[in-house]
């Protein structure tokens, strides 16, 4: 890990190791301490290793009065500064948990012990099918306590393959006064926009005077600007990425072109190249707001029901420019406007003769690749075109407003608890949620841009290259006279919307039996039924001519770019969010909700999930532990969307009544799906796709032993050891996307598509922990685990033996064909963590954490999303007025392409390079450290005003392909600074 660009890091970390020295002299203060009961972070501190001391299984625990302590702004902020947490952060706020060297997809995260359903407000992620649950919905401040499950117990809800996390909300009747409450109010400051936003939460808790009825009411309302600056490869066609020069088809790269040079063009063959140099530009607002609302009722100590009601709405309008080049498209002789360099695509044009750029000045660099293999690395060049020729196509630039872009997450449940005698409980939870990410439209236009050629030099994979754009005019919208400039070559608006909901109930039993070393027998049973929907649609334009674009256009920024350490082109244009909504609009010709429907992105699934539980504790002496065996039935119904054979059905004219297809009686023939619909121009009722939906049932069974043993080897020291098998439910896009491409041969009929046939994901896991409390809120612990995970998802076109009925358009008969889809590989897991915290002297403190967990999967590649290493270092200080807290956060590099890839790309297969065939590029996120502050002061008793910083050293985040030589992406989002006052009553 590098220290690179954070010595207020570094400083920090040199701090805690000097402050360590002092520690043997403070047993007598921390026994004084040990008898008195300390407020604020001492406090949490105590309380979270209170509970992670007694518990059976091995847990982390957050609790609130921790989180009030922290720079914390949501729930995975906080999570992450336990042990063998990891998060993504996007836009320096965390959003996605992972576990133990897994990827988000594999933890589960419970609210009051039932599944939530949450949504993305990025229309990527909204598209993505995964099952990760995105926290940025859920302000910290809703937390009671968060309790993450290392080991698996049969008592807990299934599907969290690596871990799994429930946090608990606050109940009325835990309150020690009959009413009190907070209000905070403040600002939030983000300074790469240079922007700021109100910030407020308020809660009142209220029960009566006999404690039998509460009730508690929070509200919030949280804005921040976002910005982000980038570099990177994306652009559009081949020229996204990164590829190897071929000389054959290049045929600009020549001897004669690499004169003065000392290389010929045979030096150059097979050598990697980027296909661009980009630039991006990110503004957006994220506007949060929702609450919390929660009544218990517990007339005596034998009934106890709490009903929790919580929701939340964040509205993320965000506005993306990209400037980008098309260097392979130049060296290909192509000059399609959108960069494809097909046969067919357009060529470049210079008195009817096709010219090619050439290579000057090349620097060339050796790599190796992740999975050892050597390559070349064209680390500078000029692609430029032979003197004289008039301006080439050379790059585009876009600009997209993603306007409704909204993401809400609601659950109710009610918590129901019945002493039926001294031995016997009774347990009820009902709950119901649902998550919804929409993006109302996302919409923008494109532009081609023409010149003589580009420069670039790449640097260190933590600064932005070099980048000067020849022969191209200014940034600006526009053609020059001698034919430089941008020309306006596209536009597009979509929109989507992805909905989750699920309903469940859970009935438990406990039974206490102490009989002998046995202590309570716990029994139960879930229904949960789950639902999922993806949704797109598409307006018709109104004639295909584009008109001159929208009005007017605004510059870069002075200041894009300057955080990221490089000598790149900064320049870009883009057009106000009102100027793109008023062009797209007068655009658009209005049809119908059934002709923007968009059949072939659907994805309708249902899931239904049924578990019965037995489990046995016991306790005798030092021992104690658990053990039990989970039952879970899991059926998938998917509505898999399938292409009609061209022309088999007619399409319904907007407005029209619908269709009917005879040999397809379900087919949709309202949906748009490639039609065209222009003003003046006759309904082609033959254009485009028609497609029906085929149904697919599926049922899997498991069987989840687990055990956990917990030795106090002494009152001070405790080990635990806990053994468990436990389910991931694979992604929905996996199970559930469409069919495509069918086509038949003489050896028989085959379909690109999902593979509905993959089972759960399964982990066989063992966990040993031993855990020293060697003074009061100190302890030094250390983990070791292992899993054996089955079933993980191995991408790609290869027959399965997965089957679907679908119709031969040679002969227009049935027949069967064989699905070209995903399959399913192995992976295994193994780490170690270490947590050390303890009081150092006076008001001072540490925490430190550092886990590693080593993946491997069958195929050799590495494991989605997963982080071999992550660490935390903290210091505090507390008196009574005064609380700080600084953190620094580690975690290290992983692959950051979508957990929820295609069921067909080929993300998990082979690439040949030079003749050699060897793992497809993964893209790859570089180790990242960011720093955090908060300071809490009491100006009087329930008054205190606080100031929180993240994202302090302003971080860059960096990405890379096979190696750091291949620079992918590079960005910064600037630092975020909260002032608060707060206060209780």
């Amino acid at each position: 890990m590098t220290m690179k660009h954070k010595p207020l890091a570094a400083a920090v970390a040199l701090a805690m190791l000097g402050l360590s020295g002092h520690a043997g002299a403070q047993q007598v203060d921390e026994q004084a301490i040990q008898k008195v009961e300390v407020p604020g972070i001492r406090a949490s501190l105590a309380r979270s290793l209170n509970v992670k001391r007694n518990a059976t299984a091995n847990v982390e625990v957050v609790t609130a009065e921790d989180v009030g302590k922290m720079p914390d702004k949501n729930l995975a902020d906080s999570l992450q500064r336990l042990p063998g947490v990891a998060v993504r952060t996007d836009y320096d706020e965390a959003e996605k948990v992972s576990m133990r060297g897994t990827n988000p997809d594999m933890s589960l995260i419970m609210f009051n012990g039932h599944a939530v359903s949450t949504a993305d407000w990025y229309i990527a992620d909204q598209n993505s099918s995964s099952r990760s649950t995105s926290l940025s919905l859920v302000p910290s401040s809703v937390l009671n306590q968060a309790v993450v499950y290392k080991t698996a117990q049969a008592n807990l809800v299934d599907g969290g393959l690596a871990g799994t996390i429930n946090v608990t909300t606050r109940k009325p009747l835990a309150q020690k006064e009959r009413l009190s409450g907070v209000v905070s109010a403040g600002i939030s400051h983000a300074d790469l926009p240079g922007k700021s936003a109100p910030d407020a939460n308020a809660s009142i808790n209220w029960k009566n005077a006999a404690g039998t009825l509460g009730v508690i009411v929070q509200g919030f309302a949280e804005k921040r600007h976002i910005r982000r600056d980038s570099v990177s490869r994306l652009a559009y066609g081949a020229s996204s990425g990164w590829d190897v020069i071929n000389t054959s088809t290049m045929k600009g790269v020549t001897d004669a072109s690499l004169a003065g040079t000392g290389l010929t063009a045979a030096d150059l063959e097979g050598v990697r190249m980027p296909g661009s140099m980009s630039s991006e530009f990110v503004e957006g607002v994220r506007d949060r707001k929702g609450g919390l609302f929660s009544l218990q009722y517990k007339p005596d100590d034998r009934l106890d029901v709490t009903t929790t009601a919580f929701y939340s709405k964040m509205k993320a309008n965000n506005h993306g420019r990209l400037t980008s080049g098309a260097m392979y498209s130049m060296l290909l002789g192509k000059a399609d406007p959108l960069g494809a360099v097909t046969a067919s695509a357009a060529n470049t044009n210079v008195d009817g003769r096709q010219v090619y750029a050439s290579i000057r000045n090349p620097v060339i660099v050796d790599e190796t690749t992740m999975y050892g293999h050597p390559l070349r690395v064209l680390q500078g060049a000029e692609i430029v075109f032979p003197d004289g020729t008039p301006p080439q196509y050379v790059g585009n630039s876009e600009a997209f407003y993603r306007d409704g872009a909204t993401a809400e997450s609601a659950f109710l449940d009610v918590d129901a608890g019945w002493r039926v005698s001294d031995d016997l409980r009774l347990k009820a939870l009902l709950s119901t949620t649902r998550g919804v990410g929409k993006t109302a439209r996302d919409q923008g236009t494109t532009w081609a841009r023409y010149g003589t050629g580009v420069a670039y030099r790449l640097g260190d994979v933590d600064d932005a290259p070099f980048v000067q754009y020849r022969g191209a005019g200014e940034n600006r919208p526009g053609l020059n006279p001698d034919g430089s400039g941008y020309a306006l070559v596209g536009r597009t608006a979509s929109s989507t919307r992805t909905v989750d909901r699920e309903s469940s109930i859970q009935l438990d039993a406990e039974y206490r039996l102490d009989w002998r070393m046995l202590t309570t027998f716990e029994t139960g049973v879930r229904y949960a039924d789950h639902r999922r929907r993806n949704e797109r649609t598409s307006p018709a334009f109104r004639a295909p001519a584009l008109g001159s674009g929208p009005a007017g256009y605004v510059p870069y920024p002075a200041d894009f770019g300057l955080d990221l350490d490089g000598t790149f082109d900064n320049t870009g244009f883009y057009f106000t969010p009102q100027a793109l909504k008023d062009y797209i609009a007068a655009s658009i010709r209005p049809t119908t909700p059934e002709f923007e429907r968009r059949v072939v992105n659907e994805i309708d699934m249902r899931e239904r999930q049924t578990a019965f539980y037995v489990m046995q504790s016991f306790e005798r002496g030092a021992w104690s532990g658990n053990a039990g065996l989970r039952f879970v039935r899991t059926r998938v119904d998917a509505d898999i969307v399938t292409p009609v054979p061209a022309g088999a059905c007619l399409k319904t004219e907007p407005g029209q009544p619908a269709l009917a297809c005879a040999a397809y009686p379900g087919a949709i023939t309202t949906a748009g799906d490639g039609s065209t619909y222009h003003e003046g121009v006759p309904f082609d009722p033959r254009a485009g796709l028609v497609y029906f939906k085929t149904p697919s049932e599926r049922s899997f069974d498991n069987f989840l032993p687990s055990v956990n043993v917990r030795y106090a080897l002494r009152p001070d020291m405790v080990a635990r050891f806990g053994a468990s098998r436990t389910i991931g439910r694979q992604n929905y896009n996996v199970l559930g996307a469409g069919y495509g491409t069918p086509g038949c041969n003489a050896s028989g009929c085959t379909v690109t598509g999902p593979n509905p046939g993959l089972k759960p994901l399964t982990s066989d896991n063992a966990d040993l922990s031993w855990s020293w409390y060697f003074a009061p809120r100190a302890v030094l612990a250390v983990d070791v685990f292992h899993s054996s995970i089955d079933g993980y998802v191995k991408t790609g076109t290869v027959t399965q033996g997965e089957t679907v009925q679908l119709v031969d358009p040679r002969d227009n008969t049935v027949k069967t064909f064989f699905v070209n889809t995903s399959s399913q590989q192995g992976a295994r897991i193994k780490g170690i963590e270490v947590a050390f915290e303890r009081p150092l002297w006076g008001s001072f403190g540490m925490t430190s954490n550092v886990s590693r967990a080593r993946t491997k999967v069958d195929d050799g590649r590495p494991m989605v999303g997963a982080s071999e290493w992550a660490g935390n270092l903290g210091g505090y200080f507390e008196n009574d007025r005064l609380s700080a807290r600084l953190v620094w956060n580690y975690r290290g590099k992983y692959v950051s392409s979508t957990t929820a890839p295609a069921p067909t790309a080929n993300s998990q297969g082979q690439s040949v390079i030079n003749g050699v065939a060897m793992p497809t590029a993964p893209t790859m996120a570089k180790g990242v450290a960011t720093l955090a502050a908060s300071v809490n002061y009491t100006i009087r008793p329930g008054l205190v005003v606080s100031v929180d910083a993240t994202n302090l050293t302003n971080t860059k985040r960096a990405h890379y392909r096979y190696s750091e030589a291949e620079q992918q992406k590079l960005d910064v989002a600037g630092r975020q600074v909260y002032v608060n006052v707060k206060y209780r009553f």
